[in-house]
């Protein structure tokens, strides 16, 4: 006679920065939880992998919402206070310093509001006042609201801003940083992004996004959450208004309270019993990227003068922010240097390190034979490497070969691999259900569809879904 299935108050899909996140919180409250991941490493769109002694992070750039210690109020004192982490576990090191570069103009974003201000002053006189009225509606805006209200922040820019070179440099970070909208961001989560880049900044652990993970890992660990590694779920069985049970990919069947899923809105909705598996084909992302990383000897690299943490460029007149027709489009990205943060006098990074990110179309990489997918990997690795060296203090090609130690190339067919996401869309359906509901009443989305952006972002949203469908009902 079988055993009955296995039961759970609830049942997390992912183990990336939101599912982790859901995950603790849940568990601190004593619910029994169960954690479902189809790879074999955490972290979701932000992990790590090794290749031999080297660690190459996933995904992140910089955790963005760095404050000193000590403010009050922010999202990430509120992350740690929810999942009750020391900001010294964290190990966080504010970057050096930030650029947006556009139309031989350049913007600072440094951690430090008042001079990114004083640069608007500076470049753009005539708009510098249009400017502060613009950050004093967006600072009177809740970006936290689950009950946010849309709209395009491209034509609220248009409204507030007469100079369209201003325009576009305030939507160039904020659309590479969390955009699943072609050509513009949605208001609330343009002021997310106002918020956790402008006016807080960027950080990053001495050791990367491992750092993270491992912190969240240890509180699964220390509150009993079953993690079960390269376990995916084929379906997610449907009776009349509620997920019943769930089928994992070895067979065996889970029933539960209640589901949390991060593999995303469409994603999740084509695991259902009740679904087709072609469902929701006009809510799916058409975003993705191309991202490079290079390494390089650290005695040579220090003689690159590379001085910026990240750079935001855009070499055309306007900034076009949509999929290429091509296979990449170079002419806008962004440029992140991890050695460029402080980390002190008593330790640095072990290579220098270069990671370059570029718009990519997902069906052109996909079509592509393997043998040729291969070669414009290396293709595009050497472009965008050239590109971003335009925006730096200038070395030859010869002086960057000579010193370059490994590298390596991630395109949407990467992304759609090993997150499942759909078109390889990194942030995700352009449609998003900032309170987490589905049409069933018990199955909840947390991650990229909820509306949350960036690291902090992704584990407040877990954090959030969890508060307000786990714990307050």
């Amino acid at each position: 006679m079988d055993s009955a299935p296995v039961h759970y108050d609830a049942v997390i899909i992912g183990a990336g920065m939101s599912g982790l996140a859901a995950a603790v919180r849940l568990s601190m409250f004593g619910q029994k939880v169960l954690l479902l991941e189809k790879h074999n490493a955490a972290g979701g769109l932000n992990s790590f992998y090794a290749r031999g002694n080297r660690k190459y992070d996933v995904g992140l750039h910089a955790l963005t919402n760095w404050v000193p210690e000590g403010a009050k109020g922010t999202p990430l004192t509120k992350l740690m206070r929810q999942l009750r982490i020391k900001r010294e576990e964290l190990d966080l090191c504010p970057q050096l310093g930030s650029l947006i570069k556009m139309g031989g103009k350049q913007l600072r974003v440094n951690n430090h509001f008042p001079d990114l201000m004083d640069d608007v002053a500076q470049v753009f006189p005539q708009a510098i006042d249009q400017f502060r009225a613009l950050d004093h509606f967006i600072s009177n805006i809740d970006e936290a609201a689950l009950d946010a209200h849309g709209g395009s922040a491209r034509a609220l820019l248009n409204e507030k801003i007469s100079d369209p070179l201003l325009r576009d440099m305030l939507l160039l970070p904020t659309c590479f940083y969390g955009s699943a909208l072609e050509n513009d961001i949605e208001v609330s989560q343009f002021a997310i992004m106002w918020r956790s880049l402008f006016k807080e900044g960027f950080a990053r652990p001495f050791i990367g996004v491992r750092q993270v993970i491992r912190l969240l890992l240890d509180r699964c660990r220390e509150h009993q959450v079953d993690r079960r590694m390269k376990c995916g779920v084929k379906q997610i069985v449907v009776r009349g208004s509620r997920a019943t049970a769930l089928i994992l990919d070895d067979g065996t069947e889970v029933t539960t309270n209640k589901i949390y899923s991060s593999a995303g809105a469409v994603e999740t909705q084509r695991l259902r019993s009740d679904c087709s598996p072609q469902v929701a084909q006009g809510e799916i992302g058409r975003l993705g990227y191309l991202e490079t990383i290079s390494t390089y000897q650290p005695e040579e690299f220090s003689k690159f003068n590379w001085k910026e943490t990240i750079i935001f460029f855009c070499d055309e007149e306007r900034f076009n922010y949509q999929s290429p027709k091509g296979l990449v489009d170079p002419k806008s990205g962004v440029i992140c240097i991890p050695n460029n943060y402080q980390y002190g006098s008593e330790r640095s990074l072990d290579e220098g390190w270069l990671r370059v990110t570029a718009l990519a179309n997902h069906d052109a990489w996909c079509r592509l034979p393997e043998e040729e997918y291969l070669a414009r990997k290396t293709e595009w690795l050497n472009q965008l490497n050239r590109v971003a060296r335009n925006h730096l203090p200038l070395i030859s090609d010869a002086t960057h070969d000579a010193a370059l130690t490994s590298s390596d190339v991630f395109t949407p067919r990467t992304v759609r691999k090993f997150t499942g996401h759909l078109n390889g869309a990194i942030y995700g359906s352009p449609i998003k259900r900032r309170d987490g509901r589905t049409d069933l009443e018990n199955l909840f989305i947390i991650g990229t569809d909820q509306g949350f952006l960036g690291v902090t972002g992704a584990m407040l949203s877990g954090i959030s879904m969890a508060n307000l469908h786990g714990l307050t009902q």
